[in-house]
């Protein structure tokens, strides 16, 4: 069985902690028994393990792959889209992948999970129970439903023929006002959780009947030009084969600051003092400074380099719009090196803190319109400037201006202290190099 998981997301309902690069899914907020905080991506890939071999891959954009690898390490395989295309051209690439360059058999059973929801081990054991339903070849999709605690208008359902564990599925309603979802309870409705089972040649099959294209290469190679639809859109309110398993335990949606505190690890995490005159305010401080609260009640609050918010809870479900506004370049980034965070910017410089983790190395580079100056706070390592290595310890400072080619190589985990200038700082004046042949790749 292989597992393809959703990573996508914008990071706008988390905001300031969540961003374009580090959407909800990377953020640690929740804990392992042995007290250490993880993130719903480390949280979803250790319950899937512990209920199953299935191999997992993660459908993602290439901003995230540096922060899946940072959390996973190379557990996993990576399926990146070139750009943003909706949940059809994602999975369709995901499964082009897994036929092509995983060579999966097109007989293998897939299930499609979106890699952020909160729920228990027994979630997975219904996503396992979702093989044999495959393998018996009864219909042609499987999906699970999650089985309704109140008439949502937030979500789509699935109508169900009959209300038993496993039913044929009747139709698809999209997200209803309060008092329609009542009714689809009364018929035994379930809320549509995004998760689908299904042969690998099934889902090749409608790749090539709905693009026209074959192959992997070929739609990697086409694929800023598809059509931005969902998967339900595209295939599965088509199909008239089609049965769903029916979910009744833990789960919850966290999109939303409201939703997050719910299931959080701890009230507060970071340098927070909340008064006794405090209730039910949640706290998350990134910052290096104190943060104190008084008075607070059903709120939450979050401060990052990105930006601090401080909202009554309810509210804070509402602040999409306003953070598109304001929200500006991500100030922090996990790396599968080690991180990244922006301590200041002026007109003509920005510094940067960077963390690299032992036995690591950024990639051998050049920039066109800045300077750069690197003053080692701890650790020990080398760094490369233009083909000569520099032996470099706690103090020492090491500068190239620029088109000087250049790379950081860790020996020690390491602390590191940047200062870019120039006239033009830009994340993309960035030309990368095969480091043993100084050869110029990419940009």
């Amino acid at each position: 069985m292989n597992i393809i998981l959703l990573s996508g997301g914008s990071g706008k309902r988390l905001w300031p902690l969540s961003n374009d690069i580090q959407s909800k899914q990377f953020l640690r907020l929740f804990k392992t028994d042995d007290g250490r905080y993880e993130s719903m991506l480390q949280r979803v890939y250790r319950q899937i393990k512990s209920v199953s071999d299935a191999q997992i891959t993660i459908a993602t954009s290439q901003p995230q792959v540096s922060a899946i690898r940072n959390q996973l390490g190379n557990k996993v395989s990576v399926c990146i889209e070139p750009c943003r295309r909706d949940t059809f051209p994602a999975i369709a690439l995901a499964a082009e992948y897994l036929h092509d360059v995983q060579d999966v058999d097109r007989d293998e059973c897939i299930i499609v999970c979106p890699v952020d929801p909160y729920v228990d081990n027994s979630y997975y054991e219904c996503v396992r129970s979702l093989e044999a339903l495959v393998k018996g070849g009864e219909t042609a999709l499987t999906l699970m439903g999650i089985e309704p605690t109140y008439p949502s208008d937030k979500y789509g359902y699935i109508i169900p023929e009959e209300k038993s564990d496993i039913s044929r599925v009747r139709s698809f309603k999209e997200k209803p006002d309060r008092k329609t979802a009542g009714e689809y309870l009364k018929q035994g409705a379930l809320w549509n959780a995004g998760v689908f089972a299904f042969r690998l040649g099934y889902i090749l099959d409608k790749v090539s009947e709905i693009t026209g294209i074959d192959g992997y290469d070929a739609l990697l190679e086409k694929y800023e030009v598809l059509d931005k639809i969902s998967f339900d859109y595209a295939v599965v309110e088509k199909e008239n084969s089609i049965q769903v398993v029916r979910y009744s335990g833990e789960w919850k949606d966290v999109g939303t600051w409201n939703m997050m505190t719910e299931v959080m690890a701890d009230t507060s995490k970071g340098d927070v003092t909340l008064d006794e005159t405090c209730e039910n305010t949640h706290v998350i401080n990134e910052l290096g400074i104190p943060l104190l609260c008084m008075g607070c009640k059903n709120m939450v609050i979050a401060a990052s380099g990105d930006g601090i918010i401080v909202a009554d809870k309810e509210r804070s479900g509402y602040m999409k719009p306003y953070v598109e506004k304001i929200a500006g370049a991500a100030h922090y980034a996990e790396k599968s090196w080690g991180t990244y965070t922006v301590i200041d910017t002026q007109p003509e410089t920005m510094t940067v803190k960077i963390k690299l983790f032992a036995g690591n190395r950024m990639k051998y580079q050049s920039h066109r319109h800045r300077d750069e100056v690197w003053t080692v706070l701890s650790g020990e390592g080398r760094f490369v400037i233009d083909g000569k290595e520099i032996l470099v310890k706690q103090g020492d400072t090491v500068s190239a201006k620029a088109g000087v080619k250049h790379m950081i190589i860790a020996d020690t985990n390491m602390s590191i202290m940047e200062v870019q200038i120039g006239k033009e700082i830009s994340r993309k004046d960035k030309i990368i190099y095969e480091h043993e042949q100084g050869r110029k790749k990419d940009k």
